[in-house]
C-alpha cells in the first residue's frame, strides 16, 4: 500500500474490528462495575496487545501474522500451536455468533425460541453447513457486505440502544443499578464473581490484525500510539454506554445473552410506543452478525492453508477447488464446529451453553496470546538488530513492562476461567469444566500429533515461495 493511513482511520479499522453488540448483555451481568473490568483490561490486556502486536509486525512485515512470530522466538513446533489455537478459537467462536443471530430471529417470530436448545441448535448446524457450502461455491461475501454490516448491524442498532438508554436515566426513569462508588468496585471475594472478566477480554480480543498496518501509518513511532489511544477511547466508549444501556433496564437475572441486545431495544421500544421498531433492528443485528459470518468463514482456514502448504500438514488439505477454496479444511471446520455445537444439548440454558461456548473461546485465544506476548520479549534478545518501524519504547524495561502486562493479564485470567460464573447458571459444575479442559488439552495436543505422525511425502510437491 502506497497511500499512508491517517490516525482517524486506523481508529476506525480497530472499531469495526473489535467493537460487536453481541458482547453487550455478557459484561452488563456486571451492571455499573463494568466500568472498573474495562479499565482493568484496557491496561492489562487492550492495550499491550495493540503495541505488541504493531512492534512484531513492523519487525517482520512481510510474513506477518501470529505463526511467525511465535515460531521466530521459539521455533516451528511452538509457531504451529500459534495459528493452530487461532483457527481453534476461531471454531469455538462461529457456534456463540450464530446463537446470536438464532436468538436475534427468535425475538421476530417468537421471543420463547430465544431459550430453545433444539432451536438454537438447529439453526446454528444448518446456517454454518449452508454458509460452508456458499464459499465452497465461491460465494464468498465480498467487502462492502461486511462494511454495511458494521453500519447496520452494530452502529445503527448500538447507537439506538445508548441514545435510547441515556433518555431512559436522564428522563428519571427507575434503574436496576445505581451508579454509587460502592457499586463501582466489583465483588472480588471468589473466581466465581471475578470469571465474569474473562467476557470482558474475549470482547476487547482481535486487535493484534491492525497490527498489520503499522507499517502503512504516517510516522509510525508517534501516529501508531495516537491511533491506539484514540481506538480504546473510541471502542471502550461505546462498550461502556452500551453496556450500561443493558444494566439500566434489565434485572441482570433476566438478562438473556443470547439476545441481550434486543431484549433491552424491546423494552425501550415498548416504553416509547415504538413496537414497530423491533423486527427492524432484529434484522439489522441479524444482517450484521451474518456479514461477519461470511466474511470470516474462511479466514481462520487461511493460516492453518499456509501450515498445510509448508508440509505440517497432509496434501489433502492443501488442495484447492477451481473456486480456489480449500475444500477439505472448510468441511473439517464445518465437522469441528458441529461437535462445539452440541454444548447446547448438555447445558441447561441456552444462556449457560452460550458462556461456556465464549469460555472456551477465551480460555485457547488467551494461550495464544501468552505465546505472543512471550516471543515480543524473547524477540527483542533474540533479533535486536532487526529494524521495527514501530518500536514500544523504553528498551528492554519498556518491552518487559508493556508484554509483560500483557502476560500477567492472559495467564491470570485464565486460570479464573476456569471457574464457573456465580453470576450464570451453569449447571454441574464438574461438567463444566471437565468440558473446559477436555477441550483445552484436545486443541492443545492437536499440533504435537500431527507433526508426530508427519510423512516425508506430506513435503513433497509443496507450492513454490516466490
Amino acid at each position: 500500500m502506497s497511500k499512508k493511513l491517517s490516525v482517524f482511520t486506523l481508529a476506525m479499522i480497530n472499531v469495526a474490528a473489535v467493537s460487536s453488540v453481541r458482547n453487550w448483555p455478557t459484561i452488563a451481568e456486571y451492571g455499573f462495575a463494568s466500568l472498573f473490568f474495562f479499565a482493568l483490561a484496557a491496561i492489562l490486556f487492550f492495550i499491550p496487545v495493540s503495541m505488541v502486536a504493531a512492534e512484531l509486525s513492523t519487525g517482520w512485515p512481510k510474513t506477518g501474522g501470529v505463526f511467525v512470530w511465535v515460531k521466530e522466538a521459539f521455533g516451528h513446533r511452538t509457531g504451529f500451536l500459534a495459528i493452530w489455537l487461532l483457527w481453534a478459537e476461531n471454531l469455538v467462536y462461529y457456534p456463540a455468533l450464530i446463537s446470536f443471530i438464532a436468538g436475534t430471529i427468535a425475538y421476530i417470530i417468537n421471543p420463547d425460541l430465544s431459550n430453545s436448545t433444539f432451536y438454537v441448535l438447529g439453526f446454528v448446524v444448518v446456517l454454518f453447513w449452508a454458509t460452508t457450502l456458499a464459499n465452497l461455491l465461491g460465494m464468498r461475501a465480498s467487502g462492502w457486505i461486511s462494511s454495511f454490516g458494521v453500519i447496520l448491524g452494530t452502529i445503527i442498532p448500538g447507537g439506538f440502544i445508548i441514545c435510547l438508554g441515556m433518555a431512559w436515566y436522564f428522563m428519571g426513569n427507575p434503574t436496576q443499578i445505581s451508579f454509587t462508588l460502592d457499586s463501582l468496585i466489583p465483588n472480588m471475594s471468589s473466581p466465581g464473581e471475578l470469571v465474569l472478566f474473562s467476557g470482558v477480554l474475549v470482547s476487547l480480543c482481535g486487535l493484534e490484525m491492525s497490527g498489520v498496518h503499522a507499517n502503512v501509518v504516517e510516522n509510525p513511532q508517534k501516529n501508531y500510539p495516537t491511533a491506539i489511544l484514540l481506538s480504546v477511547i473510541l471502542i471502550l466508549g461505546l462498550y461502556v454506554l452500551g453496556v450500561l444501556a443493558i444494566a439500566v433496564v434489565i434485572p441482570k437475572q433476566q438478562i438473556n445473552l443470547v439476545a441481550g441486545s434486543l431484549q433491552a431495544f424491546s423494552f425501550f421500544v415498548n416504553a416509547y410506543g415504538l413496537n414497530w421498531l423491533t423486527p427492524v433492528i432484529a434484522i439489522l443485528l441479524a444482517f450484521g452478525a451474518l456479514g461477519t459470518l461470511s466474511t470470516w468463514i474462511a479466514g481462520p482456514s487461511k493460516g492453518l492453508l499456509a501450515a498445510a502448504q509448508s508440509g505440517d500438514l497432509p496434501p489433502l488439505f492443501r488442495k484447492l477447488n477451481r473456486h480456489g477454496m480449500p475444500v477439505a479444511l472448510l468441511i473439517a471446520q464445518a465437522m469441528v464446529v458441529t461437535f462445539f455445537s452440541s454444548v447446547f444439548l448438555f447445558m441447561p440454558t441456552v444462556g449457560s451453553a452460550y458462556w461456556i461456548l465464549n469460555a472456551t473461546l477465551a480460555q485457547i485465544y488467551l494461550i495464544m496470546y501468552v505465546l505472543m506476548f512471550a516471543a515480543a520479549i524473547k524477540l527483542r534478545y533474540k533479533y535486536p538488530q532487526v529494524k521495527r518501524a514501530y518500536k514500544i519504547p523504553g528498551g528492554l524495561v519498556g518491552i518487559w513492562m508493556i508484554a509483560g502486562l500483557g502476560l500477567v493479564g492472559s495467564a491470570s485470567t485464565f486460570l479464573i476461567g476456569f471457574f464457573p460464573p456465580a453470576q450464570i447458571a451453569v449447571g454441574n459444575t464438574v461438567l463444566y469444566v471437565s468440558f473446559l479442559i477436555l477441550s483445552i488439552v484436545l486443541v492443545c495436543i492437536a499440533p504435537s500429533v500431527m507433526l508426530l505422525f508427519k510423512k516425508a511425502e506430506w513435503e513433497k510437491n509443496l507450492p513454490h515461495e516466490h
